[in-house]
């Protein structure tokens, strides 16, 4: 009786049992990356919920040696609801800078130390150990394109910089941009892994070497 018992479980094949394993493996990883890819972009998946678009590698990668160049060196970046721009700079740059991830999603929190939590609706809310103008450069990328959105996330920046500011957010945003922070637009235009409705571009209030061309 036992073995036609057994013979009524269902049974995965081999090759179903395989995937399942990776499915499980991946969803492990995007929860929990570490290692070597830990500071890939895209490591982490976008979550659309939060209005999250990852830049492309060359952007990503243009935008962090940017702020690198700003910054100076032994200088102090913080990257506010820009975690791509965090990532290539611990990607390409090591432990060798001081840069800080100012972020909402909580995925973030492996970065140890170096995570913020942060929440526009509340831009001036931040731990005791982030100090006034303690960053040389302040790379933010408001979540949304809304007026409230980018005044909000002005307050932090505006906190946080000891002047150099590099914004990247909607075209349509440039006039209120400028208005808060100073910002001119630059000609470099950023793109993103998925292509997104809106233009985007990038605004600096220094002499930014992305409005040069290359």
């Amino acid at each position: 009786m036992g073995d036609s018992e057994d013979d009524d479980i269902p049974q995965l094949s081999s090759h179903a049992l395989a995937a399942l394993q990776e499915f499980y493996t991946e969803q492990m990883q995007s929860t929990n990356p570490g290692g070597d890819d830990k500071y890939s972009v895209g490591v982490i998946e976008e979550n659309w919920q939060l209005s999250q678009f990852w830049y492309s590698q060359d952007t990503a990668s243009r935008l962090a040696e940017e702020a690198i160049s700003a910054a100076g060196e032994g200088g102090r970046i913080a990257c506010v609801s820009a975690p791509s721009v965090y990532q290539k700079l611990r990607e390409l740059h090591g432990e060798n800078i001081s840069v800080y991830i100012f972020e909402y999603d909580k995925r973030f929190a492996i970065y140890g130390e170096e995570f913020v939590f942060y929440d526009y609706n509340h831009p001036l809310d931040l731990p005791g150990r982030i100090a006034e103008h303690s960053f040389d450069v302040v790379v933010a990328d408001p979540p949304y394109l809304s007026e409230e959105c980018l005044r909000k996330t002005s307050e932090t920046i505006r906190f946080l910089t000891r002047g150099k500011v590099l914004l990247c957010t909607g075209a349509i945003m440039e006039e209120q941009a400028a208005q808060l922070l100073g910002v001119k637009m630059c000609k470099f235009i950023p793109e993103h892994s998925r292509n997104l409705a809106n233009e985007f571009r990038c605004y600096a209030n220094y002499d930014s070497g992305l409005d040069h061309e290359t």
